[in-house]
């Protein structure tokens, strides 16, 4: 994919990472919580996201148990 970064001012286009991030991270988030509702196993939410399932059990597990 070919970005057009020469003619983007740095700022904006460091505005834009950030803000493509926190989309992709609600967007995580809502899927999660969607896929385990759906009896999805941690197993299979970390292939979908190409990741152990350690590591989506350790990234969404404590949101999901609430507070200690």
């Amino acid at each position: 994919m070919q970005l057009a970064v020469d003619e983007l001012d740095p700022a904006d286009g460091f505005r834009a990472v950030l803000a493509l991030r926190a989309l992709a991270d609600a967007m995580e988030v809502e899927l999660v919580d969607a896929a385990l509702g759906l009896g999805w196993s941690w197993t299979l939410i970390g292939e979908a996201l190409n990741v152990s399932r350690q590591a989506v059990q350790k990234k969404h597990g404590p949101r999901l148990r609430g507070p200690a």
